[in-house]
């Protein structure tokens, strides 16, 4: 409780929307296009998450990943101060942060573990398709319910046959009067089993042969509905306290209120919700990725071999040095996509770039971590190889490091289609 009446002192919520009014005119007037420092307000944001982090993660970190139990005092805390749902709109109760602002603090939660970071980034993958495209009822009622209490949402789309390829979902609805059955099941859905409501996408077009753009539907499903029952929890390699299910609808009754946009709006909201949630994504690798070159910086100097530390060593100082042009090169990644979006520029290419590239970077500083740690780096009592088993993932959701290079190889081809 101390702690986080200290945390508190850093910036009270009273001050939030006053605080962010100024940042977020100070980020839109930038005159020479990109601006490579923070203004005041973010600099205060920003340590606001860092010294939750150090003060409320890091110390449980490892314990949360030792029992896999879901982070909710974790949660429950970020609520109370402000650094959950901030990027809901003022007008229904939230502090209308935009994309770059979200991704600065997902990378400071990240740092202290990147399965509390998932867990809360899930719960803002599932709002997005309702920020995006819901009415101002759903609005209301499913954004305003998170932000008056500590509760979370999901992304329901990947299915035990259908991740990447999209067109293989199988999960149905079926209109009836002014409902809609929904039949089906959902896989590797986090915050699958604590989530107070799921947007889920489902085919509403018997034709197999329908395009995406016109065959599915996205929901919202609320998690207490009949018929709606998640699986086991998953036991993952990494990232151990954050939820992943399977999720099975049985009949589950939808009225059509819950519907976004309308029959067949569905796989374009999936896909445009990417393009903002895939910048929080990357800045939440590269705040992993900082942490691996901080934990092995500190360890090379305090480690001797030969009798000078190992950081003396060219062959530590080198790996060290390729970390940080990483890490560096990771956080411009996800800042130019996630100031993209906030400008209303198609981000696809960047934000791709930014997700691809912040994975590969976390993968290889966390190897090059337990390298640096040696034998103790492939101990569980260091840290270095929590963050190894925690980083796989970012190369496998929110889209695989191929699915992201395919994209980023299409919008290549077809820009130099226009040179021709």
């Amino acid at each position: 409780m101390a702690c986080m009446q200290q945390v508190s002192k850093v910036i009270t919520r009273p001050h939030l929307r006053l605080a962010l009014n100024s940042m977020q005119r100070y980020c839109s007037h930038s005159p020479n296009g990109y601006n490579f420092e923070l203004n005041e307000t973010q600099k205060e944001f920003q340590e606001l998450a860092r010294k939750f982090t150090r003060e409320e993660i890091i110390p449980v970190a490892a314990e949360y990943d030792r029992t896999g139990k879901y982070p909710w005092d974790i949660l429950k805390k970020a609520h109370a101060i402000g650094l959950m749902n901030g990027h809901i709109p003022e007008e229904y109760g939230g502090m209308g942060f935009n994309v770059f602002n979200g991704s600065l603090i997902a990378e400071e939660i990240a740092y202290g573990c990147t399965g509390v970071m998932t867990a809360l980034e899930a719960s803002g993958l599932g709002q997005t398709p309702v920020l995006l495209a819901g009415n101002d009822a759903q609005k209301k009622k499913y954004l305003g319910r998170l932000v008056e209490e500590p509760l979370v949402a999901a992304y329901g789309v990947t299915e035990p046959g259908a991740g990447s390829d999209v067109s293989g979902i199988k999960t149905r609805a079926v209109k009836k009067g002014d409902e809609y059955i929904l039949n089906g099941q959902k896989m590797w859905i986090t915050n699958g089993g604590v989530a107070n409501w799921y947007f889920v996408l489902a085919r509403t077009d018997p034709d197999p042969k329908a395009p995406q753009s016109k065959a599915f539907t996205g929901f919202i499903v609320e998690r207490e509905w009949e018929g709606v029952t998640p699986g086991r929890k998953e036991l993952n390699m990494g990232q151990k306290c954050s939820d992943t299910r399977g999720i099975t609808f049985e009949d589950v009754r939808i009225p059509k209120e819950n519907v976004l946009i309308g029959e067949g709006a569905g796989f374009k909201i999936a896909m445009m919700t990417f393009d903002k949630t895939r910048p929080p994504v990357a800045a939440g690798a590269t705040g992993l990725a900082q942490r691996c070159l901080d934990e092995a910086s500190k360890y090379s100097i305090e480690r001797k071999t030969f009798g000078v530390p190992i950081a003396h060593h060219q062959a530590v100082a080198f790996i060290l040095a390729d970390m940080a042009v990483g890490v560096d090169t990771a956080r411009l990644a996800w800042m130019r996509s996630a100031w993209e979006t906030d400008r209303g520029i198609k981000n696809t290419l960047t934000a791709s770039i930014a997700k691809c590239y912040a994975a590969d970077v976390a993968n290889k500083c966390a190897t090059d971590a337990v390298q640096v740690f040696g034998g103790n780096g492939f101990n569980s009592d260091y840290p270095v190889e929590k963050l190894m088993r925690d980083a796989k993932i970012y190369q496998i959701y929110e889209g695989t490091a191929q699915i992201q290079r395919m994209i980023i190889s299409r919008v290549i081809i077809d820009r130099a289609k226009t040179l021709q």
